[in-house]
């Protein structure tokens, strides 16, 4: 599968798609990506921004495919009267064919090549996790959806806690659930102090 997509700034802000998925969440002919591609395979994600110019998507294709790699999706955008682009690319690839040293050389040759101002690969599997806090109100659904994410993989970080400005019971099926995973929660009083 590979899917380009050149959006324009007419287009809604909210662009969706591959951009905003994980890897574990694509899909395939009613597949999922990850139980049709051999295990041997590593997932990454490069993010690249540079002025404008003919042939930069070729390129970022060239530099996967020859080191055996295979793009899934790719996002790019280039705002009107800025000409600057933007780019974010989805690939799988062998970690024994492509190390990561190798790969960061190659992106290094690309951004140079085109003056990037951001050249950045991420992957997942072997960078360390992101560490995040969640910040939630007294709403549960947006809390449990990141939840959900993290439990089943689709949000590669590690949860360091949980902050709320509303004392949650612990009877309540998201404390347990933090309690179980080891998450803590703290309750932070938002009130006006006098």
């Amino acid at each position: 599968m590979f899917l380009v997509r050149r959006a324009s700034q007419d287009l809604p802000k909210k662009l969706t798609g591959i951009a905003n998925r994980s890897f574990k969440s694509l899909k395939i002919q009613g597949d999922s990506v990850d139980s049709s591609i051999p295990s041997s395979l590593t997932h990454g994600i490069h993010v690249f921004h540079c002025p404008d110019a003919v042939g930069i998507v070729a390129k970022l294709s060239e530099c996967i495919a020859s080191r055996g790699g295979n793009i899934l999706g790719a996002d790019v955008f280039v705002p009107e009267k800025k000409h600057v682009f933007y780019s974010r690319s989805e690939f799988i690839f062998d970690p024994a064919k492509w190390s990561r040293s190798q790969m960061e050389e190659d992106f290094l040759k690309l951004s140079t090549t085109f003056n990037a101002m951001k050249s950045v690969v991420r992957v997942p599997d072997q960078d360390p996790k992101y560490k995040i806090a969640i910040l939630v109100s007294k709403q549960e659904h947006c809390l449990v959806d990141l939840l959900h994410q993290w439990q089943d993989g689709r949000l590669p970080v590690e949860i360091t806690s949980v902050i709320s400005n509303h004392d949650r019971a612990p009877n309540t099926h998201v404390f347990r659930f933090l309690q179980r995973h080891g998450i803590p929660y703290h309750y932070v009083h938002a009130g006006i102090i006098w």
